[in-house]
């Protein structure tokens, strides 16, 4: 047994890992809610910077400390200390300086996670894309191939040379204007990836603090489908990322995928929209259009998350260079590369 008042003694003892001051210093605690009967905590923390290795250390000390005060278990979400906050800290010489990493509070990078509820519905080939549009339009792109254990970013854009180290910064591999990280790059020969939550979390990590990424506009992140754990570290680094949601028309992996929608919106991230992937199949020869998986499947999908269609993408395979050899990639004046390039300008628009 634990009550919300012994949970909310034992948090604000706790220390900021950045600031060295405890949480009730800092304003830290935003939420203690305990259900007593089952011993269940769950608690929302703000610290000066999320997504590091040190705030992983403090979320298990956390935990530690609430299961010695009585809880069975406990649920933990992250958010950054307001500006005002981080303000005060700063005029007081306490926060110290931050280089502008991709993580820090004033990064100009905005964050696009692409999800879907299941495999199998085109979520990759959506998000390199996406990426290639994006940086048609001008836009310094980065991608992140967070499917660790499925990674296919690589192979889908055709890049066949690794990322160089220069003193202790990856560079990233740059392809169609894009600038691309993945798992993929440190495998050999196909290997299965064979690692437990917390490992991942940290791969995920490095792949945001390691990587040399410059100034860009618009970092996306392929994510694994489903709510598992690199997604739950995704939500958990970023509070301020955005999300496309991916799904096909069919009614079942619509409905799969709303699960990953209700995880966005539980984290606070805002969805930006869906985007239907294999919608239809056009006949070259008389144009008449066979809806192959159904239909109605993204739209019934967007009523239910809030949101709006980006797009819906046909079924339909690239137009292949073997000297240029990108095999998921569609030209800028294919049918299927112009609707990409739509969806970007639609995304540019709501992001502002």
């Amino acid at each position: 047994m634990i009550t919300e008042q012994q949970a909310y003694d034992v948090l604000k003892k706790m220390v900021d890992p950045l600031l060295h001051k405890t949480l009730e210093e800092t304003n830290g605690i935003l939420e203690v809610k305990a259900k007593e009967e089952k011993a269940h905590v769950s608690v929302k923390i703000a610290l000066a910077k999320t997504g590091t290795p040190e705030q992983l250390q403090f979320q298990m000390k956390v935990v530690d400390a609430l299961k010695k005060a009585g809880a069975a278990t406990v649920g933990i979400r992250f958010d950054t200390l307001s500006e005002e906050e981080l303000e005060k800290h700063r005029a007081s010489g306490d926060l110290p300086s931050d280089e502008g990493g991709l993580l820090s509070p004033d990064s100009k990078t905005t964050f696009i996670a692409v999800a879907s509820g299941k495999g199998g519905v085109g979520k990759s080939t959506v998000s390199v894309n996406l990426a290639v549009a994006l940086a048609r339009l001008g836009k310094k792109v980065g991608l992140i191939d967070a499917d660790i254990y499925g990674f296919s970013v690589p192979d889908m854009m055709g890049i066949t040379n690794r990322p160089k180290v220069r003193g202790n910064q990856i560079i990233p591999v740059e392809r169609f204007g894009v600038k691309v990280i993945s798992m993929g790059f440190f495998v050999e020969d196909n290997s299965p990836v064979i690692w437990r939550g917390p490992m991942l979390g940290k791969m995920l990590n490095n792949f945001f603090t390691e990587v040399e990424w410059g100034d860009i506009d618009y970092l996306l992140l392929d994510l694994p489908p489903g709510t598992g754990d690199v997604a739950l570290d995704v939500h958990t680094m970023l509070p301020s990322c955005k999300e496309i949601i991916v799904t096909t028309p069919h009614p079942t992996a619509a409905f799969v995928a709303a699960r990953a929608g209700a995880m966005a919106l539980r984290t606070n991230h805002e969805i930006l929209g869906v985007i239907e992937n294999m919608s239809y199949f056009e006949s070259k020869l008389t144009g008449e259009k066979e809806f192959v998986f159904g239909q109605g499947g993204g739209d019934k999908l967007a009523e239910e998350l809030r949101t709006e269609v980006l797009g819906k993408l046909p079924l339909q395979q690239p137009d292949w260079n073997e000297e240029d050899f990108a095999p998921s990639i569609y030209d800028e004046d294919h049918k299927i590369g112009r609707i990409y390039g739509d969806i970007a300008e639609k995304m540019v628009q709501l992001l502002g």
